[in-house]
């Protein structure tokens, strides 16, 4: 069962109504329909980004995101960490308001800084460990290029494999660009010699990241989620 009603997204926000139902299906496919997680989405706001917030790339993640969420988790809310040199802001998007939400953000964010992952990181794990939340969590990690810092966010990742937490890279842009080198290695570091458990997972959306299909989007959201949660459970890191 989701954790809201159609009713509920219908009545909170008609507009996702559409992407509710996508994400639905495509938990089903893949065996999640009864599943809990606490979902997170990161933001990249980098100077790279400017153009993904111009033409609504991001506020449709956002959209997409939420709508998965309402499968998961009850609240009809996700936090948002928007990141660059360091954390720009860190907030939350809602059904209830979904609607050019992004752009209100994004408004009041400064400058646009450099690619440092591993300060989201870190404010995604905080958030969760002080949150108290008993369902692992999924985490729609969000960026356009590779990290200033790759043994910064390789060594994250690297200790975050002890916490239920799967993230989920999703990369805009060109899909063969070296800028994503990194993320595709990330996504094969192997287990058990770097990490416990494999708990990262890496796409890229393309250069108009609006012309994946729902369907498609939540298909390769979701493709990973389910090998880890059982990797996961076998090692008593999810209960």
């Amino acid at each position: 069962m989701p954790a809201l009603s159609l009713q509920k997204v219908q009545e909170r926000a008609p507009a996702l109504v559409s992407l509710y139902k996508s994400a639905g299906e495509s938990l089903e496919r893949h065996g999640l329909d009864d599943e809990s997680a606490a979902v997170y989405l990161v933001v990249d706001h980098s100077g790279s980004m400017r153009p993904y917030f111009k033409d609504g790339s991001v506020q449709a993640l956002a959209d997409r995101v939420l709508g998965l969420s309402a499968h998961l988790d009850d609240d009809g809310r996700v936090p948002v960490v928007f990141f660059s040199t360091d954390i720009d802001a860190h907030t939350e998007i809602a059904l209830d308001n979904h609607r050019g939400r992004i752009e209100r953000i994004v408004a009041n964010l400064g400058h646009m800084g450099r690619t440092n992952y591993h300060v989201a990181m870190d404010a995604v794990i905080d958030h969760y460990l002080e949150s108290g939340a008993s369902a692992p969590a999924l985490v729609v990690f969000q960026t356009d290029g590779g990290p200033t810092s790759r043994a910064a966010a390789e060594r994250h990742v690297c200790k975050a494999a002890a916490l239920p937490m799967f993230w989920q890279f999703i990369g805009f842009g060109d899909p063969h660009s070296q800028q994503f080198d990194f993320l595709r290695r990330l996504d094969e570091l192997a287990v058990p010699d770097f990490r416990r458990v494999d708990n990262a997972g890496f796409f890229a959306a393309g250069r108009d990241p609006r012309r994946m299909t729902d369907a498609q989007l939540y298909d390769r959201l979701l493709g990973e989620f389910p090998h880890w949660l059982r990797a996961a459970r076998a090692e008593g890191i999810v209960r």
